[in-house]
């Protein structure tokens, strides 16, 4: 009999799984996982086809294709006045999860510890535990997600190796400031401490507040690692492209164990991000106030529900806090409460903590969805 014993034994099917395939069974609608109802722009759907026709279907370069390596290098450049070299300090990813996992393997040895803000993504612990690492959460502070750099300043030892951050932050919507990141650099500018900077809805900041990179600041320029998606940004998270942005000396071992974690990103598509991003500049520059105005219109639309909300400040999720409603039920069985009597799915918050606050009622809605979707999502939650 063969004995086999799981690295990651805590680890079922996850709560995003779970959610869509009661949407599925019980015909109701989808607003929990994180991807757009309606199409990605024609012009980027018309540039993958050509691509495959043109014959771009063989193995891309490891690092990915230069062209787009350097349209990632240009949004640096537009947003935060940043040069970084896209040969020796960008690489393309298929999708940013495995950008997360592979810079945690590359830094992070057995022993070490890593300090997770909670509520946090659900790969960032496994990818820590895989490692023989510890991880550490720290709880962000309820309902504003703020930090409380006092724990934070608590909680770094002599084993910190890495810190994850991730602005704009999902579940919750939360945004670093400036001075959260200059409170970050006093910890730890004397201190053998890597950050790994999750900005996946980098574009997606609304009611004109500011993103601050982690590469932004001087201090950080040769300890950081910045993940980025062009999934979220172009409405294609099907399509798994990403990537990494570091110092050389980072990316030279992000890319050591990269380039067995995944040997290369699909190349038609990245051919036909490099060519959109080229020709439809425009896109990335309208995008906060797209989804700002959805954004809006879910929260218009339960204006009138007894559900109570902070609006989002940056990607494309809303938390709703249903105390007033159904105090009597954690924020999984609310859940299946709404899936099943209401015919409408979110995801619990509960979820992305190690250990959530006993007093959690807050569920997550994804408002990245056509317009008479998050309408329908209206009219049914006012009747909650």
């Amino acid at each position: 009999m063969i004995e086999i014993h799981s690295k990651l034994p805590a680890q079922g099917v996850t709560i995003f799984s779970i959610m869509t395939a009661m949407a599925q069974r019980l015909n109701a609608l989808n607003l929990s996982q994180g991807f757009p109802d309606f199409p990605a722009p024609p012009d980027l759907l018309q540039g993958l086809s050509q691509a495959t026709l043109d014959g771009y279907n063989q193995y891309a370069p490891g690092d990915g294709l230069l062209s787009l390596r350097e349209e990632v290098a240009k949004l640096f450049v537009q947003r935060d006045q940043l040069k970084f070299d896209p040969v020796t300090e960008i690489t393309i990813t298929p999708g940013a999860t495995i950008g997360i996992f592979s810079a945690i393997q590359a830094i992070v040895h057995p022993g070490d510890e890593v300090i997770i803000f909670d509520p946090s993504y659900d790969s960032y612990s496994p990818s820590v535990q895989l490692v023989g690492a510890k991880a550490v959460h720290i709880a962000l502070n309820a309902p504003e997600f703020s930090v409380d750099w006092n724990q934070v300043k608590d909680a770094i030892s002599a084993k910190t190796r890495m810190i994850i951050v991730n602005t704009p932050h999902n579940p919750t919507g939360a945004i670093w400031s400036k001075q959260d990141w200059l409170n970050l650099i006093e910890l730890i500018e004397d201190k053998n401490i890597i950050v790994l900077s999750d900005e996946v809805y980098e574009h997606l900041i609304f009611d004109r507040h500011k993103h601050y990179s982690a590469l932004s600041f001087p201090e950080l320029r040769h300890r950081s690692f910045v993940v980025g998606s062009f999934g979220k940004t172009f409405h294609v998270t099907g399509w798994k492209t990403g990537y990494c942005v570091a110092a050389p000396e980072l990316m030279k071992v992000f890319r050591q164990v990269y380039q067995f974690a995944n040997f290369c990103g699909v190349t038609p598509v990245q051919i036909a991000l490099a060519q959109y991003m080229q020709q439809h500049p425009e896109h990335i520059s309208g995008l906060s106030s797209f989804y700002q105005q959805k954004r809006d219109l879910f929260i218009s639309g339960i204006q009138q529900s007894k559900f109570s909300l902070l609006p989002s400040s940056g990607t494309f999720f809303q938390n709703v806090d249903y105390s007033a409603i159904r105090p009597d039920l954690n924020d999984v069985n609310m859940c299946k409460y709404l899936a099943e009597e209401h015919k409408i799915v979110a995801i619990p918050v509960s979820v992305f903590y190690q250990k959530a606050p006993e007093n959690l009622r807050l569920i997550r809605f994804c408002f990245a969805k056509k317009n008479e979707t998050l309408i329908q999502a209206g009219q049914i939650l006012n009747q909650v």
